[in-house]
C-alpha cells in the first residue's frame, strides 16, 4: 500500500519530523516545506495527504501563526503528540568544541540554550531559519569555526557529529504537535486503548460585559475541563478577539454536544477544529 505523504515545516531532521515519526512510525513519507503556510497550502491543494505542525512549546508558548492558519484553512485536527526537545551542539566532522566561534540555529532554539552561551562566551549566537537546516548549512559550506544547534537526527542525516548533547537550559522542554487532515483524505495514527479525548475549537463573542464568562459557562455547567484558552486578534475589528479553546471530551459525547449547542447560542462565530485522543 502506498505510504501517505506528510508535510511539515523545516528541513529533514527537524523536530517536526520526529513528531511525524512518533505519530505514524515508518508508515509515512515526509515532505519538508520552508514555511508553515506552505504546509497548509500543500495539504489544501492535495499535494500531501496530511500535515504535522507545532502548536505550542512549554517554554516559548504558542505558535500564533499556526493558530491563524487553523482558522484560514479547512483542516481538521485528528491527533496530537508531545516531543521532548533535546538541543545538541553539532559540527562538521573534524571540528572540535574549542574551534567553534559561531553557533547557528532558529532563534527560539538559541534562546533555549542561553546557559551554554554563558559558559562559552567565545561562541556567538547566529540566527538561522531552521534548526536542522543550520546543520545542513554548516556541513555543506564546510565551516571550520561553526556549529549548529539541532536534533541528533539532523546530525545523522547530514553526516555531522555531536560536540555536546542536551545543551538546552530546561529539560522539561516539550513541543505539542497536531496531525491535520482534510475532509477528502484521512490519515490516522494507531488509536490508543481507552483514550482521553480532547476537542479544540475557535469562537468569537460580542464585546459586551460578561460575554466571555457566559460562554465559559457552557462548559462549566457540564463539568467539562478546559485545558487551554488562547486569544488572537479578530481581523477587521480592532481590539476584538477570537478565542481558541481546548477541553477534555469528544464531539460524540452528549454533554459535549449540549455544550457546543449552548455556546453556539452565545457566540457570534463558532468552529470546531477537531476531536482527538490526548497526546502522551
Amino acid at each position: 500500500m502506498k505510504k501517505p505523504r506528510i508535510g511539515f515545516q523545516g528541513e529533514l531532521g527537524a523536530f517536526s519530523q520526529e513528531a511525524v515519526q512518533k505519530l505514524l512510525g515508518d508508515a509515512a513519507v515526509v515532505v519538508p516545506y520552508q514555511r508553515f503556510e506552505d504546509v497548509f497550502k500543500s495539504l489544501d491543494a492535495g499535494e500531501t495527504d496530511a500535515s504535522v505542525i507545532p502548536i505550542e512549546n512549554t517554554l516559548h508558548g504558542s505558535v500564533h501563526e499556526n493558530y491563524d492558519h487553523l482558522l484560514n484553512y479547512n483542516v481538521r485536527i485528528v491527533a496530537e503528540t508531545n516531543v521532548r526537545i533535546v538541543h545538541n551542539l553539532i559540527a562538521p566532522v573534524g571540528v572540535r568544541l574549542k574551534d567553534v566561534r559561531r553557533a547557528f540555529s532558529h532563534p527560539v532554539a538559541l534562546n533555549q540554550c542561553l546557559d551554554f552561551f554563558v559558559r562559552h562566551p567565545n561562541v556567538e549566537k547566529s540566527t538561522f531559519y531552521d534548526t536542522a537546516g543550520s546543520v545542513r548549512m554548516v556541513v555543506n559550506e564546510g565551516l571550520r569555526d561553526a556549529a549548529a544547534i539541532a536534533s541528533s537526527v539532523a546530525a545523522e542525516i547530514y553526516g555531522a557529529h555531536i560536540l555536546k548533547r542536551s545543551i538546552e537550559d530546561d529539560r522539561r522542554n516539550f513541543t505539542r504537535f497536531f496531525l491535520l487532515n482534510t475532509k477528502k483524505k484521512r490519515v490516522l495514527p494507531p488509536q490508543p486503548t481507552s483514550p482521553v479525548w480532547k476537542t479544540s475549537l475557535v469562537f468569537s463573542t460580542s464585546n459586551t460585559p460578561g460575554s466571555l464568562f457566559r460562554s465559559m459557562s457552557a462548559f462549566a455547567l457540564r463539568d467539562l475541563n478546559l485545558t487551554k484558552i488562547e486569544s488572537r486578534p479578530l481581523r477587521g475589528k480592532p481590539w476584538e478577539y477570537l478565542f481558541y479553546l481546548d477541553f477534555n471530551g469528544s464531539e460524540g459525547e452528549e454533554k459535549v454536544q449540549n455544550a457546543l449547542r449552548h455556546l453556539q447560542e452565545l457566540a457570534d462565530f463558532l468552529r470546531v477544529l477537531g476531536s482527538y485522543p490526548e497526546g502522551d
